[in-house]
């Protein structure tokens, strides 16, 4: 069930509201959660209902695997061994759903075995609730974590504004919210800003990301060369495509958390205005940032112990995280490109700290912005291996631009109303900020200029 389906909104978003409403108007707020809760994993087994069974596995062994470390004492062989062994059983889940046929198919190569692919079907969501389990066990070895309810655990992994597609969440964040009583009383501020964001995610995903695809598959769905426009134009929509689809999500499922007084965390913050790769990662899928931050990149070592071992820790915590996104060698190579701009990164600012130079500080975001444009598309040719540009003369780009009005792509782009496009155009440029002057570390209404609330108000 997607979030911009008539289903969900006109169907299962107002009969769940109003249940867990009317259960809180008669103050049976155990039974709100749990209404919660079953409406959660309605709108997870709504797709494909026998994966219901994997998902109340998964948390019926995490809630009873927490419980054992957190009784157990710290520092034991014991501890040690309930720890490993539920992020083992949590690992070889994913591993068997969604890299399974990667890894097999990959041994196979190696060793000249001829092998088909298994029809083993993909659960919805599985990465992120995973990774929030895994967290979890984590947090229980810690003692972060403390006793609960097992309503409360089976809602903070299945909530559904988060399930399939994040932000991901963790324990001190989400369960306290559970038992504070502001969560069930009904607020019209919640309600408004709800009502909002969830109202521009779905322009975001609805009008721009969703007009911009027919444009991107012509693009990268052909095997025929490109012309120079050609090229341009499907790395320009998709740049602009994978930026409204995250961000309107991103949005959407803030909204929802809202309506019901949950706070989810932000996990999208105008990152195309970043002062750097390191900035650019603690705006993109920022929960994911910080989930390989705290539990992958600082139990390696982090940047304690030498120059050397921080950059072996960056390009695995990376190689991992373009892992996570898909089982796919292309996943693998995103992730190490972008491991290696985070040590050149760290490189270039050691050597500036060494030569004592300052950089030139950026103080107009759209001097910033134009750079970032200019990177972020160099970068996407780079990532979209059967985008093949061609460069020549004036002349020949002329020629090239009447050849594009009369190709597949151009007669997309030619078909739209021009006033539409410029329209469309001037909602690109205003939504990712590159017309406000402020400080570019700062969030402002939910990382849209849209909203008149800022994120601290929230």
């Amino acid at each position: 069930m997607l979030f911009n389906s008539y289903t969900f909104l006109f169907l299962f978003l107002p009969f769940t509201w109003i249940l867990f409403r009317f259960a809180c108007a008669k103050r049976v707020l155990d039974v709100a959660l749990a209404l919660l809760m079953i409406a959660s994993l309605v709108f997870y087994s709504y797709w494909n209902p026998p994966f219901v069974f994997l998902i109340l596995f998964s948390i019926l062994f995490n809630y009873s695997w927490g419980r054992l470390i957190e009784r157990s004492s710290q520092h034991t062989r014991t501890h040690t061994l309930w720890l490993y062994s539920g992020v083992a059983i949590n690992l070889l889940l994913i591993a068997y759903f969604k890299y399974a046929n990667f890894m097999m198919s990959n041994i196979t190569w190696l060793f000249a075995e001829e092998w088909s692919p298994r029809d083993i079907f993909l659960p919805l969501g599985i990465s992120f609730f995973t990774f929030q389990q895994i967290a979890y066990l984590i947090d229980c070895s810690k003692g972060l974590a403390k006793e609960h309810a097992f309503t409360h655990y089976a809602l903070f992994v299945t909530f559904f504004p988060q399930l399939i597609a994040g932000p991901i969440v963790r324990y001190e964040e989400i369960m306290p919210q559970f038992s504070r009583l502001r969560t069930f009383a009904m607020n019209y501020r919640n309600i408004a800003m709800g009502l909002t964001l969830l109202s521009l995610g779905l322009f975001k995903k609805v009008v721009v990301a969703d007009t911009l695809s027919p444009w991107v598959a012509a693009a990268f769905d052909t095997h025929a060369p490109l012309t120079l426009f050609e090229a341009w134009g499907g790395v320009l929509s998709y740049t602009f495509q994978i930026y409204f689809d995250f961000s309107g999500y991103s949005d959407m499922a803030l909204g929802l958390g809202k309506l019901f007084n949950i706070d989810l965390p932000i996990n999208f913050n105008s990152p195309y205005k970043a002062l750097s790769i390191s900035d650019f990662w603690r705006r993109w899928h920022m929960t994911l940032s910080s989930f390989l931050r705290d539990y992958l990149y600082i139990p390696l070592g982090g940047n304690r112990q030498g120059k050397l071992r921080r950059n072996v820790n960056l390009m695995t915590t990376m190689l991992l995280g373009g892992l996570w996104h898909g089982a796919s060698w292309n996943f693998v190579v995103w992730g190490g490109l972008h491991g290696a701009y985070l040590v050149v990164n760290h490189a270039y600012k050691r050597l500036f700290s060494a030569l004592s130079i300052t950089p030139p500080p950026y103080t107009d975001a759209n001097t910033l912005g134009a750079h970032l444009r200019l990177g972020r598309l160099c970068l996407g040719l780079l990532q979209s291996g059967n985008v093949h540009t061609r460069m020549g003369d004036t002349l020949r780009h002329v020629r090239q631009k009447r050849r594009f009005a009369s190709s597949k792509l151009g007669s997309v782009f030619m078909a739209a109303e021009p006033a539409h496009f410029l329209r469309c155009t001037n909602l690109l440029f205003t939504s990712m900020g590159f017309d406000r002057r402020e400080k570019p570390n700062t969030p402002f209404g939910l990382m849209h200029p849209c909203c008149s609330f800022s994120s601290q108000q929230l």
